[in-house]
């Protein structure tokens, strides 16, 4: 019987010849990402125990992204506390508050993760790593703490979901109408610790960006990690970042390899989709509803990178944000600001009335820079939209496309980005 990619992964790392889902093993692990959120409580288990110690201060990744620059006095308390034991330990590959953003989307452009490579985070998007051929997983405080302390973790072997891609988008269809899509058919909980698969020619043709907001969102069907095979743009992105190919090991699955659930989807048949409150699988075409909203949200590790920035300033440029709305624009990591900067898109949001914020996880999970108030209505770009995600339990949450998002906030109520494509935007 053939083997998936994760399954190949797993094996390889837990020093077997072969894996079957439903087996224990203990895998080594590759890479231990770090926020300030998570492993203070992490680094107290192992304190109390007087354990310490990082298995390899070279094999860890510590990003402060949730709560920062800091919100308030706990919040400064628990920068201090990561950056104290990154400094104290000697981890090298510390991305400071002004030097990082999102510790995802950091981490995806550093070249550090590789194809074969398996990470673990205290946090539940840490799958957003699998459009790099990488068996990656979000995990609770204590099984970060064993990780940091000794490099390994139990894991039982997931078993996998196919997601067969076939065909082209329409304009104005994006990989988060995709994703969205697939978590409306198979259910919030559909891919219960699976991994999610995806392959098929408009996967083929998808670039990094959008893989890795399909693999990102794994986890909002329940599923363990999404994953991409290594292909040809997976080497490009790759080698943009100094990794050459004999730096890691590239895993494809084998044609008898077992799949949970095979599911098939024509990308030319989709269009827009906004996934209505409370859950990420109430989806419905975008448009179908004109929903008053009073605030637009682009930004967090789904949709904060530079292609999500250009989307948005298409059909922002020449145009106003609604009177009413407030619009929050967050890049996901300083280098997507600086760029952004550079090619003129911070200009077309401030024109527009939207606010261009920092780097940070903040107003994806409400926690500042755009908590949501009573009663509030937000069409966000990011990833959940359960009941006071953002904000107050009364507030509404849409999830779409950041295309999605910016049409939304110039209309004042949840629209159809369609309706803006070849009329007069930036992208004339």
């Amino acid at each position: 019987m053939g083997m998936t990619i994760a399954e190949k992964i797993l094996a390889a790392r837990s020093g077997n010849e072969s894996v079957v889902p439903g087996q224990l093993i203990m895998c080594d692990t590759s890479w231990v990402l770090c926020h300030e959120i998570t492993t203070p409580a992490a680094l107290r288990m192992l304190e109390e125990r007087g354990m310490d110690k990082v298995f390899n201060p070279d094999q860890i990744v510590a990003v402060p992204d949730h709560s920062v620059p800091a919100m308030n006095i706990k919040a400064a308390k628990m920068y201090q506390k990561l950056k104290s034991w990154v400094h104290e330990k000697g981890i090298k590959h510390f991305f400071d508050v002004g030097r990082g953003g999102i510790a995802h989307v950091v981490l995806e452009n550093t070249g550090l993760v590789k194809p074969g490579d398996t990470l673990v985070s205290g946090d539940s998007h840490t799958c957003n790593a699998g459009a790099l051929g990488a068996f990656a997983t979000g995990v609770g405080s204590t099984d970060l703490a064993g990780a940091i302390y000794s490099g390994k973790v139990w894991f039982k072997v997931p078993e996998t979901m196919l997601i067969k891609v076939t065909g082209q988008f329409k304009p104005g269809v994006t990989p988060k109408d995709l994703v969205l899509e697939v978590i409306k058919q198979i259910g919030a909980d559909g891919a219960n610790y699976m991994v999610m698969e995806w392959v098929g020619e408009t996967i083929d043709n998808m670039d990094m960006e959008g893989r890795f907001t399909l693999t990102n969102m794994a986890i909002e069907a329940g599923g363990k990690t999404g994953i991409v095979a290594v292909d040809d743009a997976t080497r490009a992105y790759l080698a943009a970042r100094g990794v050459t190919p004999d730096q890691y090991t590239e895993y494809q699955s084998d044609s008898d390899a077992k799949y949970k659930v095979v599911i098939e989807i024509d990308a030319g048949a989709l269009e827009p989709t906004v996934a209505y409150p409370h859950i990420p699988s109430n989806g419905k075409v975008a448009g179908t509803d004109k929903i008053a909203v009073t605030h637009a949200y682009v930004g967090s590790c789904t949709n904060g990178r530079i292609s999500d920035l250009r989307e948005v300033a298409a059909i922002l440029k020449g145009r106003k944000v609604a009177d009413g709305v407030q619009m929050i624009v967050v890049p996901a990591t300083q280098a997507i600001w600086k760029q952004a900067a550079q090619e003129g898109l911070m200009e077309i949001f401030v024109d527009a009335g939207a606010s261009v914020s920092y780097p940070s996880c903040g107003a994806c999970l409400g926690m500042h820079s755009g908590v949501l108030g009573p009663n509030d209505v937000c069409i966000s770009s990011s990833n959940r939209n359960f009941v006071g995600r953002m904000g107050d339990p009364s507030a509404q949450i849409y999830l779409a496309s950041p295309a999605t998002v910016a049409a939304s906030a110039v209309n004042g109520y949840i629209s159809d980005p369609r309706d803006f494509i070849g009329a007069g935007s930036a992208a004339d």
